[in-house]
Formats: C-alpha cells, sequence, structure tokens
C-alpha cells in the first residue's frame, strides 16, 4: 500500500484525526486526504502537523461535485463525515439526512465511478433500533451503504461498514463535559444513574475500521465487542481520578436517549458470525424477488438475544479508572 492514497471524510474530527496520526509516519500510505468543510480545523491541523503527505480538501459531503474533486485518484476511503450529536438532529433532521444519508450516497457513488478499492463506512450504536433522528439517519446511511454494495463488481469496489458505541474523550461525548464541570466546580450531571453505554477508546475505534479494511468482503458490517458503564460509575470514577469532590446532580433522561445503547439487535443476531473481539453480520445480498421478502419467514429471529450495553461486560469504577487512564487520546488527570 506503500503507493497507495486514503481519503478520510470528515477527516478533521476525533475519529479522522485519529487515523491521521495513527498512520502519519508509517509507509501504508504515500499519502492522506483530509476532506471537510471546517476550513479553520484543517488550517490548525496543517500547522501542527506541517507534513507534505497530508492534503487538505475542503468540501462538504452534501455537494457530489467537492466529493469528486477529494475522490478523484483515491484508493480507499474512510468514511466518516456525520452530524453526530443526539439534540442538534432532533431539531433539525433533514440537516441529518442531507449529511448522513445524502452525503454518504454521494461518496459512495464517486467511489464507483472513480473505481476507489475500498471504503469503510462508520456507523453508530444508535442506528439499531433508533429513536432519534441521528440514529435513523445512521440506520439509513447503513441501508444506503449495503444497497450499493449490492450492484458493486468486487474486483472494483468494495464497501464494508462499522458500527461501534460511545467513544469515550470524542467531541461531543460526555467525559469532557463531566471534566470541565469538575474544574467548573459545578455539581457533574447525569441524567439516570442506571443508564448504560458502551465504553470504547478512539484507538479501539480506529482498530475496527483497519480490521473492516483488510478483512470486510462486499456489504459486511462490523462490531466491536465492548464493555460497557453505567453513567453513575463513570462519573464517580473520573471523581476519584481528579480527587474531585464535586456533588452528582440527577436531571433526568433527556429527549431521543434510551436507557442501554445496542449495538446488534436480534435480526442481526441470526446471521452474526462471532469473531471473538468482533461480529461480522454478512449483507442481507436477496434480489428483489419480492416472494422472499412477503411470503417466506424466518422462524429464528426471536430465539437470539441482542448485543446491547446491559448485557456485555459491566465495569465497576475501578475497572473504569483503569480504562479512562489508557486512553492515549485524553488526559483525565
Amino acid at each position: 500500500m506503500k503507493d497507495k492514497i486514503l481519503l478520510i471524510t470528515g477527516g478533521t474530527g476525533s475519529f479522522g484525526s485519529a487515523v491521521l496520526r495513527r498512520f502519519l509516519h508509517t509507509d501504508h500510505f504515500k499519502e492522506i486526504r483530509i476532506f471537510s468543510r471546517d476550513e479553520k480545523k484543517q488550517d490548525d491541523l496543517r500547522k501542527e502537523l506541517n507534513n507534505d503527505k497530508v492534503k487538505f480538501y475542503i468540501g462538504d459531503v452534501r455537494d457530489p461535485l467537492s466529493v469528486e474533486n477529494a475522490v478523484k485518484g483515491v484508493d480507499y476511503i474512510f468514511h466518516a463525515a456525520a452530524l453526530k450529536q443526539v439534540p442538534s438532529c432532533e431539531f433539525f433532521p433533514m440537516e441529518a439526512v442531507k449529511t448522513n444519508v445524502i452525503g454518504t450516497e454521494n461518496v459512495l457513488n464517486a467511489a464507483e465511478k472513480y473505481e476507489v478499492k475500498r471504503v469503510v463506512v462508520l456507523s453508530t450504536d444508535k442506528a439499531a433500533y433508533p429513536i432519534n433522528a441521528m440514529g435513523i439517519s445512521k440506520a439509513m446511511m447503513e441501508k444506503v451503504a449495503i444497497a450499493k454494495s449490492r450492484n458493486l463488481d468486487d474486483n472494483k469496489t468494495i464497501v464494508c461498514v462499522t458500527r461501534y458505541g460511545n467513544v469515550m474523550a470524542s467531541r461531543g461525548s460526555v467525559i469532557p463535559l463531566f471534566v470541565e464541570q469538575i474544574k467548573s466546580g459545578k455539581p457533574i450531571t447525569i441524567t439516570d444513574p442506571n443508564m448504560t453505554r458502551f465504553m470504547m477508546s478512539l484507538d479501539d475505534a480506529v482498530d475496527l475500521v483497519w480490521y473492516a479494511f483488510e478483512h470486510g468482503k462486499q456489504g459486511d458490517l462490523f462490531v466491536q465487542k465492548s464493555p460497557a458503564a453505567t453513567i453513575e460509575v463513570l462519573a464517580k470514577a473520573i471523581l476519584e481520578l481528579k480527587g474531585a469532590k464535586n456533588k452528582i446532580r440527577i436531571i433526568g433522561t433527556r429527549h431521543g436517549e434510551k436507557l442501554y445503547e445496542t449495538l446488534v439487535n436480534k435480526e442481526d443476531m441470526t446471521k452474526a458470525e462471532d469473531l471473538g473481539s468482533y461480529y461480522r453480520i454478512p449483507a442481507d445480498n436477496r434480489d428483489l424477488n419480492y416472494e422472499k421478502y412477503f411470503t417466506e419467514g424466518d422462524n429464528e429471529i426471536f430465539n437470539y438475544d441482542e448485543y446491547h450495553s446491559h448485557n456485555t461486560k459491566r465495569l465497576d469504577v475501578e475497572e473504569m479508572k483503569s480504562l479512562l487512564l489508557s486512553i492515549n487520546d485524553f488526559s483525565i488527570v
């Protein structure tokens, strides 16, 4: 791959920056393209890195022409551009559709046109049994990617999907909020002490995408098994690591939130392949023979449990502290 070009959409975000730092000083790629609409973040990153291997492209996944300009000549794409915040997507759902759904279609169309060898599309646990606009748009994004994969030539372009849970210390996550509340002497605000979330680092997210990149077949969806913790355990772990005595204030579940998040639903578990650290969910590649959709059922679906943050490994306070201290991309102390 030494002579290949990688494009990261949403490349100035938390994930894109982590991928960039992982591969910048290796010989995996001769060029890494960063595509985003944030010129300030691009300029900051350009000055910080000062590396000719990185090329910056201003554009928006909503605009097919700007996408094509960045994709032309590319060998591989990690598609991370997205609207990710639940409240903003709730108030402006069509904006989520434009970026997460139509934007993904634009990237995949460009990838097909210019015969990009591999595309890995990044999704979220909120796409499984979605109840908010962000999750719904990400679920549709997955459907768009898998539908596109059905019609691609495996010898030209492979498209696969990754789905993961809460990425600790990433942009918009709760950990930086808790730390800021501690620094300012405010109470830590938690929604429901029993609410659970998957816990994974940015390095874990990069590992998952890289695994999909290396092993994914057409239309595959990969899920990384991750431990989970209650929000109360997370808050107590951060307080102890900071040596702080801030109070914890319960504010109640916010609109669009679940008590727990699902990474693999029952329907997907019927065909999921357990790979040890990951689940691989092969694409449903049935053709448009409507008999298979309307008259042929599947009696196995309800014999499976979904994989969610209530039934995965549960971390206690000490385990959560150890995990927080292991994060390379965020200093908790």
